[in-house]
């Protein structure tokens, strides 16, 4: 796939009128290969959850409206969507009368589903609602304070990780994660949480582990996909769960969920986001 003829790693005007034909799909199935990952045999459930901070349009007299927009896309869609593509869907909504936010939900939920070829769930966040807003990290243990010297910065090196003790059930945390965009090279940020259950994985082996993300290239949900299954594969635990929630960029935020059990993660706005 020759990404550079997409959105992201083309100048683009930004848009004048509404054009849904600006989102740009990116199919799931090539990357989920690369892991050894069958499309009707993934060993996750899950979901994209993307924060729209930059979502106006205007009502049906003209006055601009502004929202924060929740975006929840499942990880069993067969595309995601290109983030500038996305960001330059949202910006053509700037200037059209849509009326009130139900109307641009069920635009939004149409457009984005037609997408991705799966139902999106679309929630607005009106600004009557904003003061509600909190700082809110990721719940576990930090791993990230060990005395450590670390040399590798990538590729991703499974290897590190490690059963180390008996069973446990614990959540950890990092802030430490760091990847690359794999069309323009710009850094992206994370804060990764590993929830699960099985044989103790080690937490020096696990924090090397994710430093060696540091100069790989790689979309975000790729990421933390190749997190999940390098977890799955190597340490075999009963249950798992990889949340990463990674800083904005471009008025958008995208943090994937993908887990062996359990329902849709909450949506907590950490403090680098």
């Amino acid at each position: 796939m020759n990404m550079q003829h997409g959105p992201l790693g083309a100048r683009s005007d930004y848009p004048r009128h509404y054009d849904a034909g600006l989102l740009y799909p990116i199919a799931r199935a090539p990357a989920r290969r690369e892991l050894g990952l069958a499309p009707d045999a993934l060993p996750f459930g899950g979901v994209d959850i993307w924060n729209a901070y930059e979502l106006s349009w205007l009502d049906a007299r003209g006055k601009p409206q502004v929202a924060i927009g929740e975006l929840r896309v499942p990880a069993d869609s067969p595309n995601l969507v290109e983030s500038k593509s996305l960001k330059l869907y949202l910006n053509s909504l700037n200037q059209e009368r849509l009326g009130d936010g139900a109307q641009v939900r069920e635009l939004l939920q149409r457009d984005l589903g037609a997408a991705v070829g799966a139902p999106v769930t679309v929630g607005l966040l009106e600004p009557a609602q904003f003061a509600a807003q909190r700082i809110e990290e990721l719940a576990g243990r930090c791993i990230d304070g060990q005395d450590l010297a670390i040399d590798d910065h990538g590729p991703p090196q499974p290897g590190y990780l490690d059963c180390v003790g008996a069973t446990v059930e614990e959540t950890l945390v990092s802030h430490l994660l760091k990847s690359n965009c794999p069309v323009t090279g710009q850094p992206d940020w994370a804060s990764v949480q590993i929830a699960y259950a099985g044989c103790a994985i080690g937490h020096a082996g696990l924090l090397r582990y994710l430093v060696s993300y540091r100069n790989h290239a790689g979309f975000h949900e790729q990421c933390v996909e190749r997190i999940f299954n390098d977890l799955w594969q190597r340490c075999s635990p009963r249950r798992l769960s990889v949340y990463a929630r990674y800083t904005r960029r471009g008025g958008l935020d995208i943090n994937p969920w993908r887990s062996s059990h359990g329902q849709s993660p909450p949506n907590p706005r950490g403090a680098r986001q």
